[in-house]
């Protein structure tokens, strides 16, 4: 069967903090033909990028703690606990976009990203598409709250023993995809990881604050 669709029209309903495109469309139907014309609304979003730091001499991850507006009618609060995460601009390199927002959000250095997933959080009602990393790091002065004036944020990194964040999947902590399917690939992963990254502390990171750079 082919896998094709036709946009009959698409109009742009919403430009905020969010964009809102609303569809006219048809598609191709798995027993043949096409459907009937249905409308479909779209969150238009770019690409995100997550990353779980992981420090395999202290057995150790980096997650983030901030508000979110989508949690407000949750009864469990509107403060998640989620991994490092923003959008990257178009054309911007998704490594780039990782290291950039785990200085930001929780002052940590990464290197040697290694891809987790490649995948789409919500494809029924949004177009972002998300890139999720786990790098490794060194822990041990990360910490505290961190965060851009300029973008309102306000986000406490905290770092866990690896054991008791993974634990904490199988407990319902995490509410938020990105960092339950990070912690699951670690588990998976943390002996190999351990093995490649723990010879020796790294003396130089091959990232560190991009403000230098300027």
């Amino acid at each position: 069967m082919a896998h094709r669709y036709e946009i009959l029209a698409r109009e742009h309903c919403h430009q905020g903090y969010l964009r809102l495109d609303r569809f006219r469309l048809r598609h191709a139907l798995f027993e043949g033909g096409m459907s009937e014309e249905v409308t479909r609304e779209c969150l238009v979003r770019g690409m995100a990028v997550g990353v779980l730091p992981y420090d395999p001499e202290e057995d150790t991850v980096v997650m983030v703690e901030q508000f979110r507006v989508g949690a407000m009618d949750d009864d469990r609060g509107a403060w998640i606990t989620e991994t490092i995460a923003g959008m990257a601009e178009p054309g911007e390199d998704p490594r780039s976009v990782a290291v950039r927002e785990a200085w930001e959000e929780a002052q940590v250095a990464i290197d040697d990203l290694r891809l987790i997933c490649d995948y789409l959080p919500s494809p029924g009602c949004t177009s972002e598409r998300v890139l999720l990393y786990c790098a490794r790091c060194d822990t041990r002065e990360v910490g505290g709250v961190h965060g851009l004036d300029s973008e309102h944020e306000d986000i406490w990194a905290h770092v866990l023993p690896a054991d008791e964040a993974i634990d904490q999947v199988a407990g319902g902590h995490y509410r938020a995809a990105m960092p339950v399917i990070a912690l699951q690939w670690l588990a998976l992963n943390r002996r190999r990881l351990r093995e490649e990254w723990s010879e020796g502390r790294w003396s130089e990171h091959l990232w560190s604050d991009p403000a230098e750079d300027d």
